[in-house]
């Protein structure tokens, strides 16, 4: 294959989504150096990626917020003018490769729009976007991790496939916003634990009492401090689960941009959390994950690698992909000893590599 000198990735959302993208990215700037690589971003993960070294350009598409806009009065015209801008500057550059990562509609549109030489996607691909392409799919297996898929994809443009960290570029304003949000809260003697309780999916949310009791046996068993995460959404949801607890945890959700979410997970010895964006955030980063899984089906979208731990039941029906259901035995049937057990196995090993090290520099 001729080496590019120009590619442009189209991975729009979700949060999830692209962290899972990121080994990918790392791997074409290895391979292509001196390319130019620009990524196509929907507006709420953008941050994921903002600062990113292997990027030349972020592309960001307000698309839901142009939704909203068109439905409100006397906004159409301003935002007729910043969708004609945002077009504009996904057709400013003729790009060697563009790759279209998210196989629906939306991206296989503005894979049609944009000016690429070739443009290549992957099987599976939903809503009719496999017709922007013009090569045929890349072959993959859906049932394998979504990592996984993305770096087939990397084969077939002949990368050589090594070891990547796949990270979440912070800065140190970050830094600073969440070691004043944390305050005396942290303390070298207690692990840190965060838990995010709450999915956008019905389907994949654990009791909230549940949740409390978990929280309260962190930190009187285990000796953890304790630090809720969630978006700002979530807030009601864990001062809910909060007022159920005997002792009271730090409540941050909504009070961190991603990038900040990104560095506190790297504070943290464990995150405990549903199936959502803020746990492949925490395993880019290197916090060991405990993911609650229900309807969705880890081996596809769990958290990467050796050193998490999946809590679900073995059950005929899931995973079903289903948002509502009137019996979600699959989550209600998890109980707080199983999720207790992987949360302490954890804090065991990093107890465990902690004092190694210690010896190690003695």
């Amino acid at each position: 294959m001729q080496t590019p000198e120009s590619i442009l990735i189209i991975k729009m959302s979700a949060i999830g989504d692209v962290v899972h993208t990121l080994p990918f990215l790392e791997i074409l700037r290895e391979n292509f150096p001196k390319a130019r690589i620009d990524w196509l971003v929907e507006e709420e993960a953008s941050q994921i990626i903002e600062g990113h070294p292997a990027l030349d350009r972020v592309i960001v598409s307000r698309r839901k917020q142009w939704q909203r806009g068109i439905l409100k009065g006397g906004t159409c015209r301003r935002v007729m003018r910043e969708t004609s801008e945002f077009l504009k500057e996904v057709r400013a550059r003729r790009y060697d490769l563009v790759l279209d990562l998210q196989g629906l509609f939306r991206s296989g549109l503005l894979t049609g729009i944009s000016r690429g030489r070739r443009k290549i996607g992957m099987t599976g691909a939903r809503e009719g976007a496999w017709i922007f392409l013009n090569e045929r799919p890349v072959p993959v297996d859906h049932n394998e991790h979504a990592i996984d898929r993305y770096l087939r994809m990397a084969r077939y443009l002949d990368c050589r496939i090594g070891p990547c960290k796949a990270i979440i570029p912070v800065f140190e304003s970050d830094r600073e916003r969440v070691r004043e949000l944390l305050g005396p809260e942290v303390r070298e003697d207690r692990p840190l634990v965060a838990l995010n309780p709450v999915a956008r999916w019905e389907t994949k949310l654990w009791l909230p009492d549940r949740f409390a009791v978990l929280a309260d046996r962190l930190a009187r068993d285990l000796s953890c401090t304790v630090v809720f995460t969630g978006s700002a959404h979530d807030r009601e949801t864990i001062e809910l689960i909060s007022g159920m607890m005997e002792s009271r945890p730090l409540n941050l959700a909504g009070r961190t941009g991603l990038k900040e979410l990104a560095f506190l997970y790297s504070l943290c010895s464990l995150l405990v959390t549903t199936d959502t964006g803020p746990m492949h955030i925490a395993a880019a980063m290197g916090c060991p994950v405990v993911a609650l899984f229900g309807p969705t089906a880890p081996w596809r979208t769990g958290p990467y690698g050796n050193e998490h731990r999946i809590v679900r039941m073995e059950m005929d029906c899931s995973p079903c992909l289903r948002k509502r259901c009137d019996e979600p035995a699959c989550m209600q049937q998890i109980t707080v000893e199983m999720v207790l057990d992987a949360a302490k196995k954890i804090l065991e090993n990093d107890a465990s590599a902690v004092e190694q090290a210690g010896r190690a520099a003695e």
